[in-house]
């Protein structure tokens, strides 16, 4: 177990004092600055930022078009908004119209009902009233019909009773002579 303590320790000291590999006498890190002042290089060479600034100018285009579309979209949904919000109001006071307007129909409605009603009352009250007078009427004279009748049944019972061929002669006579002084 000594032995392979010893053994990494001296391994790990090896390690310490290596040297790294260079070519041409530059290290890792100088090749690979040398190599991303190459690619820098070509890129410029190559009009690279040119073309990522073009291509950003287009995309910052694009992105002023979308939003110039969103800000008329935005204008005509606003504009449509307030038109049926004109709309909704102009409904409601129609509709508030009508209701106003149903209720005073329906209360000349109810007013015209309770005059018809009224009027009717009376001209049945009369049409009663009417009947009922004709029926007194005719009652009154029916009534008188029967007592003159009955009178008149009395009357020529008395007369017959009471009076003869005699007694009749001096009264045609006062009658005549009264009608010929009449003349």
């Amino acid at each position: 177990m000594l032995n392979l303590y010893a053994l990494a320790e001296a391994a790990a000291a090896a390690a310490e004092h290596a040297e790294e590999p260079t070519a041409l006498g530059f290290g890792p890190g100088a090749w690979v600055a040398l190599s991303m002042l190459a690619v820098f290089a070509v890129m410029l060479k190559m009009k690279v930022p040119a073309l990522i600034a073009g291509m950003l100018d287009k995309k910052i285009a694009e992105i002023r078009e979308q939003l110039d579309a969103a800000s008329k979209l935005r204008a005509e949904a606003e504009a449509l908004k307030a038109e049926y919000e004109a709309k909704a109001k102009a409904a409601t006071e129609e509709i508030e119209a009508m209701r106003e307007s149903a209720a005073r129909e329906a209360e000349d409605i109810v007013t015209k009902a309770k005059a018809d009603a009224t009027a009717l009352i009376a001209r049945r009250t009369r049409m009663a009233q009417d009947k009922i007078g004709a029926a007194e009427r005719a009652a009154v004279a029916e009534v008188r019909a029967h007592a003159a009748a009955v009178s008149a049944a009395a009357a020529a019972n008395l007369i017959a009773a009471g009076h003869g061929a005699a007694a009749d002669k001096p009264l045609i006579d006062a009658t005549i002579a009264g009608l010929n002084r009449l003349n």
